[in-house]
């Protein structure tokens, strides 16, 4: 999908500093201050125009979210929502995931979504899917001991890589949905692709992925 340009969008970023935190590299290691409390940590990579992550701001109060999202035509959307929505427990990023270890210090981060991400399902491009072993390798230095990955997509074969790639890089699943919507999980907040994907019939799937104890990088 062709995504639209708004020259706008950069403006309007930058004029609400509070919400779309800049320069995030300065509050390394001090995101709690940032949020004013000891509250975890939950970061969602490629937030989208924001729908999951202010819906799950709202059901968990006492959980702080970051939504991380490269492109500002993208993430106006989800300042909009953040802005109608006045929630204290939500701030976003304008930056790319693969510099994450820029923003965040070992340990700081307690959970991180990756909802219906990029697939790039060409093998010369395998390095840019975000469960590669290299992103991997970067979560694990910002997650707390045993931290989390959760992952919905409606792409079967990054599904499958994932699992795979999840698997050999030592973490544990702690549970496997080939089809979400026909089963019984419960509390599920949605995504606008998700429901744009669920309205056309397409399989969603989701994993909860567990990085074992003492497994950190040193």
């Amino acid at each position: 999908m062709r995504l639209r340009n708004k020259p706008w969008a950069k403006e309007k970023i930058a004029s609400y500093p509070h919400y779309v935190i800049p320069h995030p590299e300065q509050y390394k290691g001090r995101w709690k201050e940032v949020f004013g409390n000891d509250q975890p940590i939950h970061i969602e990579i490629g937030t989208g125009k924001g729908k999951f992550i202010t819906e799950m701001a709202k059901l968990h109060p006492h959980i702080n979210y970051i939504g991380i999202e490269l492109y500002p035509s993208v993430l106006v959307s989800a300042l909009d929502k953040l802005i109608e929505n006045e929630l204290p427990n939500v701030r976003l990023l304008n930056v790319n995931a693969k510099d994450l270890t820029n923003f965040f210090a070992e340990g700081e981060i307690e959970r991180i979504y990756l909802n219906f991400s990029d697939p790039w399902p060409k093998k010369r491009h395998e390095k840019r899917r975000l469960t590669y072993r290299a992103f991997l390798e970067l979560y694990e230095r910002i997650l707390v001991d045993e931290g989390e990955i959760h992952l919905k997509t409606d792409n079967q074969g990054f599904f499958e890589y994932s699992l795979v790639s999840f698997s050999q890089y030592g973490l544990v699943l702690t549970y496997v949905s080939l089809d979400l919507h026909h089963s019984d999980f419960t509390g599920n907040v949605m995504t606008e692709y998700e429901e744009k994907f669920a309205a056309k019939g397409n399989r969603i799937y989701r994993c909860e992925a567990k990085y074992p104890p003492k497994h950190r990088l040193t």
